[in-house]
Protein backbone atom coordinates (compact mmCIF):
# COMPACT_ATOMS: atom_id res chain seq x y z
CA UNK A 1 0.00 0.00 0.00
CA UNK A 2 1.34 3.89 -0.98
CA UNK A 3 1.59 6.12 1.65
CA UNK A 4 -0.22 9.55 1.47
CA UNK A 5 1.66 13.17 2.68
CA UNK A 6 0.03 14.27 5.68
CA UNK A 7 1.98 17.42 6.28
CA UNK A 8 4.22 19.63 4.25
CA UNK A 9 6.64 21.10 6.82
CA UNK A 10 8.20 24.24 6.59
CA UNK A 11 10.78 24.90 9.12
CA UNK A 12 10.84 28.79 10.20
CA UNK A 13 11.27 31.25 12.97
CA UNK A 14 7.57 32.73 13.48
CA UNK A 15 5.31 30.07 13.06
CA UNK A 16 2.00 31.93 13.74
CA UNK A 17 3.07 34.70 11.39
CA UNK A 18 4.30 32.58 8.55
CA UNK A 19 0.78 30.53 8.85
CA UNK A 20 -0.71 34.08 8.45
CA UNK A 21 0.54 35.03 4.99
CA UNK A 22 0.21 31.47 4.03
CA UNK A 23 -3.34 31.35 5.12
CA UNK A 24 -3.80 35.04 2.99
CA UNK A 25 -1.92 33.21 -0.16
CA UNK A 26 -4.43 29.91 0.25
CA UNK A 27 -7.28 31.23 1.28
CA UNK A 28 -7.37 28.30 4.09
CA UNK A 29 -8.09 29.71 7.72
CA UNK A 30 -6.07 29.28 10.87
CA UNK A 31 -7.78 27.35 13.47
CA UNK A 32 -8.84 28.62 16.25
CA UNK A 33 -6.73 26.07 18.22
CA UNK A 34 -3.61 27.42 16.80
CA UNK A 35 -2.14 31.01 18.60
CA UNK A 36 0.86 33.35 18.47
CA UNK A 37 3.97 31.58 20.52
CA UNK A 38 2.65 28.45 19.20
CA UNK A 39 5.86 26.09 17.90
CA UNK A 40 3.64 24.44 15.27
CA UNK A 41 1.06 26.08 13.39
CA UNK A 42 -0.93 24.80 10.08
CA UNK A 43 -3.94 25.68 7.53
CA UNK A 44 -5.51 22.35 5.92
CA UNK A 45 -5.29 22.66 2.35
CA UNK A 46 -8.38 21.03 -0.26
CA UNK A 47 -7.43 17.97 -0.07
CA UNK A 48 -6.59 17.18 3.60
CA UNK A 49 -2.71 17.90 3.71
CA UNK A 50 -1.61 20.30 6.39
CA UNK A 51 0.90 23.12 5.23
CA UNK A 52 2.75 23.08 8.82
CA UNK A 53 5.21 25.50 10.11
CA UNK A 54 7.67 24.50 12.79
CA UNK A 55 9.50 26.64 14.98
CA UNK A 56 13.47 25.71 14.69
CA UNK A 57 16.74 27.93 16.09
CA UNK A 58 18.22 28.19 13.19
CA UNK A 59 17.91 31.04 9.59
CA UNK A 60 17.23 29.60 6.50
CA UNK A 61 21.06 29.96 4.62
CA UNK A 62 20.25 28.38 1.39
CA UNK A 63 17.95 27.77 -1.51
CA UNK A 64 14.86 25.61 -0.95
CA UNK A 65 15.59 22.36 -2.11
CA UNK A 66 12.06 21.29 -1.92
CA UNK A 67 9.42 24.50 -3.27
CA UNK A 68 5.46 25.18 -3.45
CA UNK A 69 4.10 25.67 -6.87
CA UNK A 70 1.42 27.54 -6.65
CA UNK A 71 -1.64 27.60 -9.59
CA UNK A 72 -3.87 30.80 -8.83
CA UNK A 73 -7.45 31.12 -10.06
CA UNK A 74 -6.93 34.43 -11.14
CA UNK A 75 -4.39 35.29 -13.99
CA UNK A 76 -0.52 34.85 -12.70
CA UNK A 77 0.51 38.58 -13.00
CA UNK A 78 -2.55 39.59 -10.61
CA UNK A 79 -1.46 36.91 -8.04
CA UNK A 80 1.77 37.72 -8.49
CA UNK A 81 0.82 41.30 -7.80
CA UNK A 82 -1.51 40.29 -4.67
CA UNK A 83 1.15 37.69 -2.87
CA UNK A 84 3.96 40.79 -3.15
CA UNK A 85 1.21 42.86 -1.21
CA UNK A 86 0.95 40.51 1.33
CA UNK A 87 4.81 40.45 1.97
CA UNK A 88 6.38 37.77 -0.82
CA UNK A 89 9.32 39.30 -2.91
CA UNK A 90 10.43 38.66 -6.44
CA UNK A 91 12.78 36.03 -6.27
CA UNK A 92 13.59 35.67 -10.26
CA UNK A 93 10.84 36.65 -13.25
CA UNK A 94 10.71 33.94 -15.79
CA UNK A 95 7.62 34.86 -16.73
CA UNK A 96 7.64 35.21 -21.20
CA UNK A 97 6.33 38.08 -23.83
CA UNK A 98 4.33 35.02 -24.96
CA UNK A 99 2.45 34.61 -21.69
CA UNK A 100 4.56 31.16 -20.79
CA UNK A 101 7.22 30.76 -17.71
CA UNK A 102 6.23 31.49 -14.49
CA UNK A 103 7.68 33.34 -11.41
CA UNK A 104 9.79 32.76 -8.15
CA UNK A 105 8.62 34.39 -4.70
CA UNK A 106 10.02 34.12 -0.92
CA UNK A 107 7.27 34.45 1.38
CA UNK A 108 8.45 36.72 4.56
CA UNK A 109 11.20 34.28 5.68
CA UNK A 110 12.92 33.69 2.77
CA UNK A 111 11.32 30.80 1.43
CA UNK A 112 10.81 30.08 -2.11
CA UNK A 113 7.43 29.42 -4.26
CA UNK A 114 6.82 29.34 -7.71
CA UNK A 115 3.77 30.80 -9.48
CA UNK A 116 2.26 29.69 -12.42
CA UNK A 117 -0.16 30.07 -15.43
CA UNK A 118 -3.74 29.82 -14.27
CA UNK A 119 -5.67 26.86 -15.99
CA UNK A 120 -7.59 29.76 -18.29
CA UNK A 121 -4.37 30.83 -19.05
CA UNK A 122 -2.52 27.21 -19.75
CA UNK A 123 -5.90 26.74 -22.04
CA UNK A 124 -5.61 30.10 -23.82
CA UNK A 125 -2.19 29.03 -25.28
CA UNK A 126 -2.79 25.24 -25.73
Amino acid sequence: MPSSVLNISVDCAEPYTLCQFWSEVTGKPIPDTDSPGDDEVGVELNDGTTLLFLRVPEPKTVKNRLHLCLQPDIPRDEEVSRLIGLGATLVNDLRNPDGTGWAVLADPEGNEFCVLRSAAERAATS
